[in-house]
């Protein structure tokens, strides 16, 4: 209980300090219909076109200008069509495979697995497809598309409820359908029927019932999720019926469960009939409302970079029509950071943990950043605090041009407490962090004026 309180006063504290919003800045434009960004486990970005093409975007913010892979004539694009979604095998530096998921020329979904260029790594292999999973869609919208693989290896996919209104062949809630549906298959073995295999653990093995490739069900059009490792948690931004947009987030390790669509649009009852009760259902930590112009979803990431330590921890999402760029912290709290001129249709992390966002119909790529600052007197203090290198794996060394340090703490976000050292006086001091294990810790500092200085340092 001490733990959480004092967790909980440091979280206050950097309230505080901290009154932030954020800005973007335009990296790159002239995509075409861009609607998706990945890195490959290096400082180059990977923008996905829906009409079929990946470009790259090289560390110094210039584009290819041949494009990575082009499926253009292999794919149905148009409405919510197209090439739609992109991930990065984790061993992609070594065995040079990368899954896409797109929409073929009959209308329906395809996973498949592609191969870099043998001798060139700008390019990739477009005759080295290798089909993986494909499941019909009824219609032409709905059609999820996020893919990801989950800390444990496992490939994550994102299906819709097949689309038209309303989920008319209840396949959100149909155990036997794919359909509105998180997936998750294991892509490095083979099952005697598919060229991938089921994950032990998954919660509908054995089920004969219920396809065993399902992770989580009761979802309407998961257009985005994504991984957080920090908290060991699956964010899912589910795009709404004509009401409410809604926000989920589960453990990494717990399956199986039931977001409630056509149910239920977000925690409001939609069509009840022959239903599942009310308590086995999983609802949204945070949901909006179509006010104000808003209609449309877009999940992103928790920011887990290192130039913001402000926006720390935070979940960034965005809508599509209003331009609406906005958090919820891991208790549900929703903040609106500001309206943006963009269709907002996804966001991108790089390798170091930054965030990107993309806008479809502007064909750019833009930087997420911290905005100007509503800053107490507290706050413009921390710029006087240098922390070299950040992140730290053998010495961090803190230092400050115009104040001297009287107390120095480094906790952990539990808020338990690794290092203490007072009465220094110093302006500058070396601190070995080798023994601490990987993570992110706060570093507050008392200056010998009284001031409270903290920052944010992660250790790898």
């Amino acid at each position: 209980m001490k733990r959480v309180l004092l967790l909980f006063i440091l979280l206050i504290i950097q309230g505080r300090f901290y009154a932030q919003e954020i800005d973007i800045e335009l990296l790159q434009d002239g995509f075409t219909r861009p609607l998706n960004i990945q890195h490959a486990g290096d400082e180059r970005l990977f923008v996905v076109e829906q009409g079929g093409k990946i470009k790259i975007i090289q560390a110094d913010g210039s584009v290819n200008s041949t494009s990575f892979l082009d499926l253009s004539q292999q794919i149905l694009s148009g409405n919510e069509r197209g090439l739609l979604g992109l991930a990065f095998h984790p061993e992609y530096s070594l065995n040079g495979y990368f899954y896409v998921n797109y929409t073929d020329l009959s209308g329906n979904s395809q996973i498949s697995r592609f191969s870099v260029h043998p001798q060139n790594p700008q390019i990739a292999d477009n005759d080295s497809e290798f089909p993986i999973i494909g499941y019909t869609q009824p219609y032409p919208n709905h059609n999820g598309g996020a893919m990801a693989f989950g800390p444990d290896g496992f490939l994550y996919i994102s299906s819709g409820d097949g689309g038209e209104s309303g989920d008319p062949n209840n396949n959100a809630q149909n155990l036997n359908s794919l359909l509105g549906k998180i997936l998750r298959i294991d892509v490095d073995n083979t099952s005697s029927e598919y060229n991938y295999a089921i994950p032990d653990n998954n919660p509908f093995v054995n089920v004969d019932t219920a396809r065993s490739e399902i992770w989580a069900y009761g979802l309407r059009n998961p257009w985005r999720f994504s991984f957080d490792e920090i908290q060991n948690q699956i964010w899912i931004a589910d795009v709404g019926q004509a009401e409410i947009e809604e926000i989920n987030k589960q453990p990494i390790d717990t399956g199986g469960l039931n977001y409630g669509w056509r149910c239920y649009e977000g925690d409001s009852p939609y069509n009840t009939e022959n239903c599942p009760p009310f308590s086995s259902l999983t609802f949204p930590i945070a949901q909006y409302s179509h006010e104000n112009g808003n209609c449309s979803i877009t999940g992103g990431y928790v920011y887990r970079g290192t130039n913001y330590p402000e926006l720390e921890g935070l979940y960034f999402f965005a809508d599509y029509c209003s331009g609406m760029i906005g958090t919820v912290d891991n208790r549900g709290n929703f903040e609106v950071k500001g309206n943006f001129p963009g269709m907002w249709v996804s966001f991108g992390e790089d390798l170091n943990k930054e965030l990107y966002i993309v806008d479809i119909n502007g064909g750019k790529i833009y930087t997420l950043k911290g905005g100007e600052t509503a800053a107490t007197d507290h706050h413009s203090e921390q710029h006087f605090l240098k922390i070299f290198p950040n992140p730290a794996s053998e010495v961090v060394s803190l230092s400050s041009y115009s104040h001297r340090f009287e107390n120095i703490k480094i906790l952990d976000i539990q808020g338990r407490i690794f290092y203490q050292e007072s009465q220094l006086n110093l302006n500058a001091k070396e601190i070995p962090v080798s023994h601490y294990n990987p993570g992110i810790y706060l570093i507050q500092i008392r200056t010998t004026e009284g001031t409270i200085l903290s920052k944010k340092l992660i250790i790898q």
